[in-house]
């Protein structure tokens, strides 16, 4: 008898521990709250590309305006694939072809 009142007192015990730590582990997030993780991120050095703000246009396409190494870039994301839509580097020039190309649909008349 007195063996299972020593088991239950250890039951108790082990119980209030655990109670406990649930307890501190709900007052910390409490006092540091979920952008805790954000406040941590800020210490470290700056970040060459942040999303500046997104913007969902449909339940399968999605506008993301971003920055990256100060340039604001806009892309549209959709149907699993990647969209860019907004100003490009300007590139080289590259030489055009003389003629338009007969398989070209652009080139095609329109009847």
């Amino acid at each position: 008898m007195n063996f299972d009142f020593v088991e239950l007192i250890r039951a108790v015990a082990a119980l209030a521990i655990t109670l406990g730590l649930v307890g501190l582990a709900a007052a910390a997030l409490r006092k540091f709250g979920p952008d805790a993780m954000s406040r941590l991120a800020s210490l470290r050095k700056e970040r060459r590309m942040q999303v500046v703000e997104t913007l969902a246009l449909d339940p399968t396409r999605r506008l993301v305006l971003f920055t990256l190494d100060g340039e604001e870039r806009l892309l549209m994301l959709g149907d699993g694939k990647l969209l860019e839509w907004g100003p490009r580097p300007a590139a080289s020039p590259v030489a055009a072809p003389s003629s338009p190309s007969p398989s070209s649909p652009l080139t095609e008349p329109v009847a």
